[in-house]
């Protein structure tokens, strides 16, 4: 065969195979080919074993908001983005019926133009108010549209709190209380106050030093990571304390955050039950 012959083969070939109608994604219905993950977050789960999850019973969905803003000099920007993921996951597996949305990583932080709050220091993200509760009235729809019966709102950030009771009372207002759907903003979740209570109680005295930043989220953020607390920079320069408590050994101070994360769990799991009781209106 000549080139030129080879060529119009191959060339043909291509044309041929181009020409076949693609495959069709696998229907609603269609059988999970494989095992799923162990896992309770939506986004690291295919749509199969979130159907599935819905299935079987899995039909309450957590919406975990956080918030990327200045938290001083040694701790992330992202602080509540991964405390809340690590409550988020904590609360959804001892309810045992729930999944986890993903984080909305974006809040209200202060204002934009000119900037406030937050807003003056690098790194930091904002939203306004009317930006953030569509985006979690859109998320609670989507949620809604798939299935879930209970889509319930918490927030590690104390200007989220305002937007999730407002989406919260809108939509359930707006799908009465014969819609087989509730939203539940669980204002509970938001218990630095109560955490604070009980570390004192359990001997952890802390001197505000005037930073955005305490015991509390050092230890959550170094049970997930002590790199989200520049351990290792903080103690090379003898820097590994914060409101007067040492941080270190960082395993203690994991073992802490790891204690803290029960305690917030615990009392969100209870406040969640207790709302569930509450009858529609």
């Amino acid at each position: 065969m000549t080139r030129s012959c080879a060529f119009f083969t191959a060339l043909l070939t291509l044309v041929t195979v181009s020409a076949q109608p693609a495959a069709k994604p696998a229907g609603r219905n269609a059988p999970r080919p494989i095992e799923g993950q162990d896992t309770v977050f939506v986004e690291e789960m295919t749509w199969m074993e979130v159907r599935d999850a819905l299935a079987a019973g899995k039909t309450t969905v957590i919406v975990p908001t956080g918030g990327v803003e200045q938290n001083g000099p040694f701790v992330v920007t992202g602080k509540h983005n991964y405390i809340i993921r690590a409550t988020a996951e904590a609360i959804a597996r001892k309810l045992g019926n729930t999944l986890v949305a993903p984080v909305v990583a974006f809040v209200p932080e202060g204002n934009l133009e000119p900037p406030s709050g937050h807003m003056k220091y690098p790194g930091t993200i904002s939203l306004t108010e009317d930006t953030y509760e569509r985006l979690l009235t859109d998320i609670c729809l989507s949620f809604r549209a798939h299935g879930f019966r209970e889509i319930v709102l918490i927030g590690d950030s104390g200007d989220n709190q305002h937007g999730m009771q407002v989406v919260a009372d809108r939509l359930n207002a707006k799908w009465g209380a014969a819609d087989r759907t509730r939203v539940r903003f669980i204002p509970e979740y938001y218990n630095y106050d109560e955490v604070d209570a009980w570390l004192e109680k359990n001997g952890v005295r802390q001197m505000d030093e005037g930073l955005h930043d305490d015991f509390a989220i050092s230890a959550m953020l170094a049970a997930v990571d002590p790199n989200l607390v520049r351990a290792r920079q903080r103690q090379a320069t003898g820097k590994f304390k914060i409101n007067g408590v040492d941080l270190a050994p960082v395993e203690k101070t994991a073992e802490w955050g790891r204690a803290i994360i029960k305690f917030r769990t615990d009392m969100t799991v209870a406040a969640i039950r207790k709302a569930q009781t509450v009858p529609k209106r």
